[in-house]
């Protein structure tokens, strides 16, 4: 077997490291070392350095005069940005998936709200929550527009796990449902104005630091 080339272990470091940072294994703040990475995945720097460029062109990482590389901070300015693209976005998605809607995927969406609404931790809430936006949004069949759109979500899941890493409550998702039977009566219209004030919609969560001085985490939570 040949060498793995540079750019693909650059694609793979940056995809492992992008996912931590979301999940929040790695914090706002953290250091990337790049000579810790370069072990860790057995290459030399110059796809860590390739991957580290990457992640700064996706808002996930940020290089500092001789502090090195560092996981970014996101601050309350920047939820919002990503919750009123959000509502763009995703209407517009809608708007173009509305007519191929079946219900068939209307009963998926449906059974992912309720998958939501008894989930125990904030991982499961997100992944049925994504699941159910893209049912309803992927029959637009605009490639991009969902690319766009996967990767903010993927920013509203990094607030969201780093807001809400333990204390997280089962909640009712009613917008989910009244977005549901606004779809299913025709009214695409009404399910698009509901989404849209659904998907901006943030949420604060209190959270003790060092110090034992609470801050407050938002996320948008929908």
């Amino acid at each position: 077997m040949g060498k793995e080339p540079e750019d693909t272990i650059a694609s793979r470091i940056s995809r492992e490291l992008a996912d931590r940072i979301v999940r929040g294994e790695l914090a706002p703040g953290a250091r990337l070392r790049q000579d810790h990475i370069a072990e860790e995945f057995q290459t030399s720097h110059v796809p860590v350095r390739e991957a580290f460029r990457r992640l700064e062109a996706q808002g996930l990482a940020i290089s500092e005069p001789r502090r090195g590389v560092r996981v970014a901070s996101f601050d309350l300015a920047e939820v919002r940005e990503v919750a009123e693209m959000r509502a763009a976005l995703e209407v517009l998605a809608l708007r173009h998936a509305a007519r191929h809607l079946t219900p068939a995927i209307l009963d998926a969406a449906e059974e992912a709200t309720r998958e939501g609404d008894a989930a125990a931790d904030v991982r499961a809430w997100e992944e049925a929550n994504r699941r159910f936006h893209r049912l309803i949004l992927t029959p637009c069949g605009m490639s991009r527009l969902l690319a766009s759109i996967d990767d903010l979500h993927a920013a509203s899941a990094r607030f969201l796990f780093s807001a809400w890493q333990s204390g997280w409550e089962k909640r009712t998702d009613h917008d989910h449902r009244a977005i549901l039977l606004a779809l299913r009566q025709g009214r695409t219209e009404e399910a698009c104005g509901i989404l849209e004030k659904h998907v901006q919609w943030i949420g604060r969560a209190p959270q003790g630091v060092k110090s034992g001085a609470p801050r407050e985490a938002f996320a948008i939570v929908g």
